[in-house]
């Protein structure tokens, strides 16, 4: 059997004995995250049989060969195509048919883009796809390398002539104005934060700049607003905006301030029709932290802030998450109970609810569809239920179920039990956790896979997966903890969980796992736990403070060496973090970011088995974070329970590209999580 690696730690007065592994291409620091990948290949060789068996398995669930459901804009419907072999889904657009139908055939498909073909079997990621206004270009953009830098493209679409725009250090936006000669794009600065826009029009040797933005918390995007007539430039900090707007049938126009930033104050911008008049429509927190909504008539001026007028009130126990707009009806997305609701207010006919079947589930306006359309889409699915596209008739709101994911094989729905549970957190806060597992399993404890994720308000609303029947057939159930820190019960729980209250996080998490003890649905020899990024730093956190609780963990490219990243400011993203963990130069804030700090609080003690991925190439989340980490636990920890450290060396923050070697992964932490709990599935 392999001997596990082992870096010399190089201790000094004060200094961090690992942080030798930060001097990305060197030498002995490649050597080190190759023998971590032989060790791990070591130590799972007798399960790749069961790999193996897991990708087919999982694979053997998938329509491999399928249609997206085509939207249609103009003369036109639009859609991808995946084929059997291929890791990505192609571009097509087919002429729209005359008795309105979305009926599309190979035969009359226009290839637009074929990302397999730009990939060359190695590592892509699609930023922008974007036809223009007049649906002769396409704009796309490719990071070919994991790190979210990207190159810009613009196809004609006629012709087929491809012309590669001559800029560096973009990331990967492209936003169109309506004379389809004039695309906005943003650059990056040496933090990798997107801080410059630049307009460029086809043909011209040099774009110009039309904004820059200084302060490094701020991130800077533009888009079209739902009515394609306006274009929106927003800045943001993880508590402060602001919006710019640009006529778009005017580009070279300056950007109009709508209201000052203000510390504190977030909100959007987007313009569309009210009573069949054109608006300006504002989601704005001013009145308070779930935000409301205000509108403004466009007669020409911009919607500067002394003139909004309140739509959608405030409401202390709803959180107004977005909205939607057509011609027909605004459509708010919202928070209550910690569900997501859609509430529609059609133009001529009172507002209503969207009705659904199931207690916990996921549900999002997948595609506005056209601006003066009858209709939206949304995606709806639950731990039990494949997603559904379903077509909403606004005026009515009446539903049709346009497409289902299929799952091929035998699979009955009704087999399986979906459920929310509340656990009790240590203040007494009442914690959601939502649970998936057959019925056949219910009354005894099983093995359990319990995920959790809780910060920058993300929410984590329960979803189908295909590759997730391969645990529950083999008799696991699986749980989502929605702790604080996450945006599922509105703002006001994401606040409870960051800067000073993020131990509320660690502590929700315990909650969880006690609570689905306390129930007899697992035990501790049974629990397994997984998180990804900050989800990754809540692993790491929860197994310092209670390892005990857990057989087994997987942290995917993990935020763990929290302080050292948060102490340089040199690092991507760090200055934008400060709004979400504090600035530990102030003592007070080092003094508590240190107290949970993952690589910080290692300690010897006995660890579960633990699997731990890492992407060179992540600019989010430095590959370092999780070698240094798992340097650090195998110095320390006292058990001799497997640890094991993945580097995807051609990859970043969201791991290898290509829908098979996705499977693939969730075969190799199957198949870990199977050897950590001594299980032979069949």
């Amino acid at each position: 059997m392999s001997t596990s690696p082992a870096p010399i730690a190089r201790p000094g007065p004060g200094a961090d004995p690992y942080a030798w592994l930060q001097a990305r291409d060197a030498p002995e620091v490649l050597a080190y995250l190759n023998a971590e990948n032989a060790y791990l290949d070591a130590q799972l060789a007798n399960e790749q049989p069961l790999r193996e068996q897991l990708f087919e398995e999982i694979k053997g669930r998938i329509r491999e060969t399928d249609l997206s459901l085509p939207s249609p804009w103009g003369p036109w419907l639009y859609y991808t195509r995946t084929t059997a072999g291929d890791e990505y889904a192609r571009h097509y657009r087919h002429q729209r048919p005359a008795d309105g139908s979305l009926a599309v055939s190979e035969h009359g498909e226009q290839l637009l883009l074929d990302p397999n073909a730009l990939a060359a079997g190695g590592f892509l990621s699609l930023g922008t796809v974007s036809v223009s206004p007049d649906q002769q270009r396409l704009a796309y953009s490719l990071d070919t390398a994991g790190d979210e830098i990207y190159r810009l493209f613009v196809k004609e679409l006629a012709s087929g002539a491809v012309t590669e725009l001559p800029f560096d250090d973009c990331d990967g936006s492209m936003t169109w104005a309506n004379d389809s000669q004039t695309l906005f794009f943003a650059t990056l600065d040496d933090t990798q934060r997107p801080f410059r826009l630049h307009r460029y029009r086809l043909g011209e040797a040099q774009p110009a700049q039309v904004f820059e933005e200084p302060d490094g918390r701020f991130f800077l995007h533009c888009y079209r607003s739902s009515s394609e007539r306006q274009l929106v430039l927003q800045l943001g900090s993880k508590t402060t905006s602001e919006a710019w707007v640009l006529d778009a049938a005017t580009p070279a126009q300056p950007f109009v301030c709508v209201a000052p930033r203000a510390e504190g104050h977030e909100y959007d911008v987007d313009h569309g029709k009210l009573d069949g008049d054109w608006h300006w429509f504002i989601r704005s927190n001013a009145p308070g932290i779930n935000f409301a909504l205000y509108q403004v008539a466009d007669d020409g001026l911009p919607p500067t802030r002394d003139r909004w007028q309140e739509q959608v009130p405030h409401r202390d126990q709803v959180m107004l998450d977005g909205v939607s707009l057509n011609h027909a009806a605004y459509v708010l997305s919202l928070r209550e109970g910690g569900l997501p609701v859609i509430e529609v207010h059609p133009q001529a006919s009172p507002a209503y609810r969207v009705q659904l079947p199931d207690a916990a589930y996921s549900l999002y306006i997948q595609d506005t569809l056209e601006f003066e359309g009858a209709h939206m889409r949304l995606r709806y699915e639950a731990l039990n239920r494949p997603a559904q596209v379903r077509q909403l008739a606004l005026a009515s709101g009446e539903q049709a179920v346009l497409k289902q994911i299929p799952v091929l094989g035998a699979f009955d729905p009704d087999a399986y039990i979906s459920q929310r549970l509340w656990a009790t957190a240590a203040d007494g806060t009442q914690v959601p956790i939502s649970l998936v597992r057959r019925r056949d399993s219910v009354g005894q404890p099983v093995p359990l896979y319990l995920y959790g994720y809780g910060a920058y308000g993300s929410n984590l609303d329960p979803w189908f997966s295909h590759a997730r029947l391969s645990l529950l057939d083999r008799g696991f159930a699986f749980a989502i903890a929605h702790v604080r820190g996450g945006g599922e019960l509105g703002e006001a729980w994401y606040r409870a969980g960051k800067q000073a209250h993020k131990q509320n996080t660690f502590g929700d998490f315990i909650a969880c796992a006690e609570h689905l003890i306390a129930e007899g649905i697992t035990r501790p020899a049974q629990l397994v736990i997984s998180g990804g990024s900050a989800g990754g730093l809540l692993i790491g956190a929860v197994l310092n403070q209670r390892p005990e609780l857990f057989a087994a963990a997987i942290a995917e490219v993990p935020f763990v060496d929290t302080l050292n990243t948060m102490l340089d400011p040199e690092l991507p993203l760090t200055v934008t973090e400060y709004d979400e963990w504090g600035n530990p130069q102030d003592p007070a804030v080092y003094k508590r970011i240190k107290a949970y700090a993952p690589y910080e609080n290692v300690v010897a003690q006995a660890y579960p088995a633990m699997l731990v991925v890492a992407g060179y190439n992540d600019s989010r989340v430095q590959y370092w974070e999780a070698a240094k980490w798992v340097a650090r636990l195998r110095a320390n920890k006292t058990d001799d329970n497997l640890l094991l450290l993945k580097t995807e060396l051609g990859a970043g923050h969201g791991g290898m590209s290509g829908r098979y070697q996705a499977l693939k992964d969730v075969a190799l932490e199957y198949a870990f999580v199977f050897k950590a709990l001594n299980l032979l599935p069949g």
